[in-house]
C-alpha cells in the first residue's frame, strides 16, 4: 500500500461562501467532513493548512494535525508548501492535495491519485472522469483535459478539448463517439516538487486559462492522469452547493 500524507488547504475567506470551512453540514463543519475522508483513505498523516484559529479549533477533537499558515497565499499549493516546511516533510514524502470543499471525496479516489504518482514516477498526478453530456463539455467551469498514450496530461482547458471538427460543425447538442475527460481537482506530488512548484512564476498559459496546473506543464513537468475509481460528487462552493450537499448527506444516512 502506498504510504502518503493528505494535506487540506482551508482558507477562511471565500468570496462566494465566506467562512466555508466552518459552514455546517449535518451539524459538522465542512472541513471536518473532508478530514474524515482523508483519514478513511488510509493516509499516514492528515494535515489541514489554514490561516484562521477558528478552523484550528474546530479540528481539536480529531486526529488531524493543523499548520497555521500565512493569510497572503495566492493558492492552495502555496499554502501547502508552507505546511510542508512547518511539518518538516522529507522531499520524497508523497503528499495528496485534497481540496477543503470536497466533503464526499471517495477514499478510493484519494488512494488512487497517490498510487498513480508512486507508480508512474511523474512529478504530479491527478484524476479525471469521462464526460457523457455536451453541456459539461461546453461549460467553462468544468475543466477538460487530454492525455498522451502513456496517460500523461497533454493539456488542461476550460474550452472543449479535443475539438471534434466535423461533428461540432454540424451540432453541439450531443457528443459524437469518443471520450472526453473532465478534470477532478485533486493532486499528488512529492514534497520536494511541491516546494519547487510554489517558487515557479505563473506561466502564460496558467494566466490565460486561470488553471494553476498549467504552470507545471509549461515548465516541462509530467502530470500523470488516472481515471477515478469512484465518482467525486461536486464540491461545495456556494450556498446552493451547501444545500445540495445536505441533501446528499441525508441520502447517505438513510
Amino acid at each position: 500500500m502506498t504510504d502518503f500524507i493528505v494535506a487540506i488547504p482551508a482558507r477562511y475567506a471565500a468570496s462566494r461562501l465566506p467562512g466555508k470551512p466552518l459552514r455546517l453540514l449535518g451539524g459538522t463543519p465542512l472541513v471536518v467532513h473532508v478530514a474524515r475522508r482523508a483519514l478513511a483513505a488510509g493516509a499516514r498523516e492528515v494535515w489541514v493548512a489554514t490561516d484562521d484559529a477558528r478552523i484550528r479549533d474546530a479540528l481539536q477533537a480529531t486526529e488531524v494535525r493543523v499548520a497555521m499558515t500565512s493569510e497572503r497565499h495566492a493558492s492552495g499549493s502555496d499554502r501547502l508548501a508552507e505546511c510542508a516546511d512547518i511539518a518538516g516533510w522529507a522531499d520524497d514524502a508523497l503528499v495528496v492535495n485534497l481540496q477543503g470543499d470536497e466533503p464526499f471525496a471517495p477514499p478510493a479516489g484519494i488512494r488512487a491519485v497517490a498510487d498513480t504518482l508512486a507508480y508512474t514516477g511523474a512529478e504530479m498526478a491527478t484524476l479525471a472522469v469521462p464526460i457523457d453530456d455536451a453541456a459539461t463539455l461546453f461549460d467553462p467551469n468544468a475543466v477538460k483535459l487530454v492525455r498522451a498514450a502513456n496517460g500523461d496530461a497533454l493539456y488542461f482547458s476550460r474550452a472543449p478539448i479535443p475539438w471534434h471538427r466535423d461533428a461540432f460543425a454540424q451540432s453541439r447538442d450531443a457528443l459524437p463517439a469518443g471520450q472526453w475527460l473532465r478534470h477532478i481537482g485533486i493532486y499528488a506530488y512529492r514534497a520536494g516538487f511541491l516546494r519547487r512548484f510554489s517558487q515557479m512564476p505563473p506561466g502564460r498559459l496558467e494566466q490565460v486559462e486561470s488553471l494553476e496546473q498549467l504552470r507545471a506543464l509549461e515548465g516541462g513537468h509530467r502530470i500523470a492522469v488516472a481515471l477515478t475509481p469512484e465518482p467525486f460528487p461536486p464540491g461545495v462552493d456556494t450556498p446552493e452547493d451547501l444545500a445540495r450537499a445536505e441533501s446528499i448527506l441525508r441520502g447517505v444516512d438513510q
